[in-house]
Formats: C-alpha cells, structure tokens, sequence
C-alpha cells in the first residue's frame, strides 16, 4: 500500500504537471497607444508563463513610435488585420482633430460617441472577415483575453465560441459592467472628479452622474447594434451588457496605492503597475544631459503613447515658456518634425521622438515626471517614487489625477488653463516641497510590497480560469439578475404596495369608527 505521505506527495507533483500545462489564449487588442503597450505586455508575461499566445491586432491605429507590431521575439504570436488604407487615412485624420480639442480643454461625451462609432464599424468588419475568423476558430484556443475598453473585443470571442477573460485597462470607472458593487456614499462615479471623501453635496452629485452612468452606458453599447445584428444570427444576437457579466474574470489595469479603497467582487482581480519594472540604464546621449544638470535632476515630460506632440500653438508656447524657467534639465517626448518652426525650443530642454519612461524615472535624477495621467504613467511614477504634475487630456484621466492629488503624489493643472507662469510655480512647488517626494515614495513602499507583484497575479489568475474551465465558481447569481432583481426594485415596490394596503385598510376602519361615533353622538343628542 501507498502511504498517505507518498499519496500527498503524488498529489502535489500531479497538481504541479497540471498547473504548468500550456494553454493556447488568444489576445484581442484592437486599439493602438496605451491599450496596445498594456496588452504587448500582457501577451509577453503569459507566454513566459509557458503559453501559446496569439494576439489579434488591429493595424493603422493611431500608435506607437518604436514599438513593432510585429510583436516581440522569441515572444507571442501575432495575427494582423487592417481596414484598408483609404478607411485609416481619414479615421486618423478625424482622431488629429480630436486631439487638438483635446488641448484646447474640449473633450465632450458626443465625441466619445462618434469614437465609439468608428470602433462599431471596425468591428462589424473584423467580424465580417471570414478568413481571418475561420482562421482563428481552427486555431481552438482554449481561452481569450481581451480589451474590455473596446466592446468589439467581447463581440469576437463570442462570435469565436470562447470563455474569456476582460482586461480593464483603466481604473473602476467601467464598475457597472463588471456589476462591482459600488456605494455613490462613498466610492466616487467616473468623471465626478471626487474623493471618496463626501460631504452631502458631494453625495449628491455623485448619485446623479451614477445614474447618469447607466443612460450613458446604454448609449455607447447601442453603437454596436448594427454590428451584432449583421454578423449574429437572428435569435442569438448576444447582448453586450449581459456579455461583459458574462466574463470568467475581470482584470483591471489599477491599484490601491492609486485607487481610493472599494469592495470588489470574487472574480475581479487588479494587476496595476504591469509596465512598471527596474530601470535599465539610459543612452549615453541622454546621460550625458542628464549630468550637465548636477544635482538639480531632470524633468521629464510626455503626454500620452497617442499624444506625441502638442498641436495646438499656444498651450506650447506657454509649455516650453513655463520649462525654461526651471533649474532642472527638461527631457521632452515631442516629435520633432510636429514642432513649430517659429518657436525656440528653451536652451534646458531636449526633444526627443521617442523616450524610455520607465528607465527614466528609476533614473536617481528623475526629480519631476509632466504627464497626461494616464494610469500606466501614474503607476510608473508610483513605482519608481518619482512625483508627478498631472495635465489631463480626455478619458479617465481626470479622475487619476484626482486620486494623484489626493494621494500627495502632485498636483493637476486643466489645459484650458495652462499659463506659463501657473505650469512653473506647480513644477516648483512639487520638486521643492519634500511632502511630495515622502508621498511618491510612501507610495512606492506600498506597490512593491504587494505580497504578490502584478505579472504573478495576471498569470496565476489566468491559468485558475483555464484549469477549471471557467470561473463560476467566482461569479455572484447578482450578475445574472435583472437591474431591477439586482436593486430589490420589485422588492420595494411590493413593500410599498403592502403598506400602502395596510395604511387604506386602517385609514378606511378610522373613517368608519369615526363615522359611527359620531352618529352615535348624534342620536343621544335627538
């Protein structure tokens, strides 16, 4: 007989064998910048975890310089897909005009819409395109992960038949379509650019933009309907709402050093700070200016893998008027060939196309990091303990700086306000008050001293989805229930009624015992 010792050895080595299987995921990214740059990563850290992964990539998207859609070697695979030349000529030439709003401080939610739209009409031809799905259906892949920014994403791995895993590459500003639940008391709606700190007026505004969310939730989802019904057959046209509850895992690209505390569910998990990684060394070139500085450091500034230059005259004006006033060097992220010939760049700073931000910010000179605050960037900075000026743009960027500030981290300047003399004083303020640094790296003790770091969590996780064969054990029945079940409507409305019977019920034999009384009294009287 085996003994028990020898059986739970056995046990262990099965478990391991099991736990180390490769597993084929498809990884869908259809977007360029940031969601590109997270979903590389994510594809790389799970192909180093023994498994075969093939990315679907959307190309022709605005993205990035230096980096190669081809994918990364002895890496991931990579399958590619395009809507044509002539398509991409004037989506991209629609997405400059965005970014100029964007710096002019004029991001509004009907352009949100009409991003929303392009992306439906990208995917109803991805979908369309039988090749490219028959090629990815003989693949038999067991499981996708996929952009749930993008609801064209969840649209594919329906239409391919597979379980999948959601990547929220923001903060939890998508909470209602993971189901989180989320108090307005004290967990802070999207774009309400609140702390969870509330006084009553707080509470309110925050209750209303919460409903709010759900009207405008439906409004962007309605943009893929023509999509589903042209590429779904009639009678099983899924409902992307139902979808995104439907996932075996949300994962969202954020953190609680950044994150104001909230309850989350079983089946969410947070991998923030996947980009963020120990700081090789930088070129020669960008050393040596470094060090022309001494010991006032460097600053370094870069708007966004979508933003590579300021396009709009006087914000950078005032920009490279602001950086000429500081005592520190200036590496800045804009192409050259964007900038304006008739403005001299200030003698501290250096252009460049293309910057290695993390390298830089574990550089021990990084003394000021200007973003766009972007989540990555933000949780770059917070890793290398580096403090931050913060000029939101469009997106969840707002709220990230919101949490920035609240967290010590920096300070936010609005673009439509930025003034030179505003930009220097928040840059001098930031470097020359030691609060912030404390917080930065009061901030970085916290990230790095997770008991699980971010590429060991996105990999353990995916793989206890793929083992299991999905995640129902993790999903609450809530999510399965309609908003009215969810928010116990039909629950209070029955109350309400029974209550209000009772209250007729006793009203009425009030009435009749008073009536009686009184024509009682009547008669003694006769």
């Amino acid at each position: 007989m085996v003994g028990k010792g020898r059986l739970l050895q056995l046990a262990f080595v099965f478990a391991f064998l099991k736990s180390t299987e490769s597993a084929k995921i498809l990884v869908v990214v259809l977007i360029g910048g940031s969601h590109y740059l997270l979903f590389d990563e994510i594809s790389h850290v799970l192909h180093e975890g023994g498994h075969d992964v093939n990315m679907l990539v959307q190309t022709g998207n605005p993205r990035i310089k230096g980096v190669n859609y081809a994918g990364r070697n002895n890496s991931y695979r990579i399958t590619l897909w395009s809507a044509g030349d002539e398509y991409l000529s004037s989506y991209n030439k629609w997405f400059l005009e965005q970014q100029k709003l964007f710096f002019q401080g004029k991001e509004t939610f009907h352009g949100f819409l009409d991003f929303m739209g392009h992306l439906a009409l990208q995917c109803e031809w991805i979908m369309g395109d039988n090749d490219l799905m028959n090629s990815l259906k003989a693949e038999q892949f067991d499981i996708a992960v996929i952009d749930a920014f993008n609801p064209c994403s969840l649209l594919v791995a329906e239409k391919l038949h597979l379980h999948f895993v959601a990547v929220h590459s923001g903060n939890f500003w998508s909470w209602y379509l993971a189901g989180l639940p989320s108090p307005p008391s004290y967990v802070p709606a999207a774009h309400s650019l609140l702390t969870d700190q509330m006084g009553f007026w707080g509470r309110l505004k925050n209750s209303i933009i919460f409903l709010i969310s759900f009207l405008s939730e439906r409004m962007i989802l309605a943009k893929f309907d023509k999509a589903i019904k042209t590429c779904f057959p009639v009678g099983s046209e899924p409902s992307l709402s139902e979808l995104y509850r439907k996932a075996e895992l949300s994962i969202y690209n954020t953190d609680f050093t950044l994150e104001f505390p909230r309850p989350l569910l079983p089946n969410v998990v947070y991998v923030g700070g996947l980009l963020a990684k120990p700081a090789k060394p930088v070129s020669q070139e960008l050393e040596e200016f470094i060090l022309a500085a001494g010991e006032n450091g460097f600053v370094m500034v870069t708007l966004g893998s979508m933003l590579a230059s300021v396009n709009v005259p006087m914000v950078l004006k005032e920009m490279n008027r602001a950086f000429s006033q500081l005592p520190q060097v200036v590496i800045w992220r804009h192409l050259h060939s964007q900038w304006p010939s008739d403005v001299q760049p200030a003698p501290n700073i250096k252009l460049v196309d293309w910057l290695p931000q993390n390298d830089l910010l574990g550089h021990p000179k990084a003394r000021l990091f200007v973003t766009h605050g972007g989540l990555n960037s933000l949780m770059e900075a917070v890793h290398h303990g580096v403090p931050v000026i913060g000029i939101p743009l469009f997106g969840d960027q707002f709220d990230n700086m919101v949490r920035a500030e609240a967290k010590g981290l920096g300070l936010t300047i609005r673009v439509n306000q930025l003034q030179a003399q505003e930009l220097s004083n928040a840059m001098a303020t930031v470097i020359g008050d030691k609060r912030y640094k404390a917080s930065a790296l009061a901030l970085s003790r916290i990230h790095r001293s997770h008991p699980f770091p971010p590429r060991e969590r996105l990999v353990r996780w995916v793989e206890h989805i793929v083992q299991l064969g999905g995640g129902k054990h993790l999903r609450p029945f809530g999510l399965q229930q309609p908003w009215y079940q969810h928010y116990l409507i039909d629950v209070i409305v029955f109350l309400l009624v029974i209550v209000s019977l009772i209250m007729f019920v006793i009203i009425k034999i009030l009435r009749s015992v008073i009536g009686c009384l009184r024509r009682g009294g009547k008669s003694k009287v006769a």
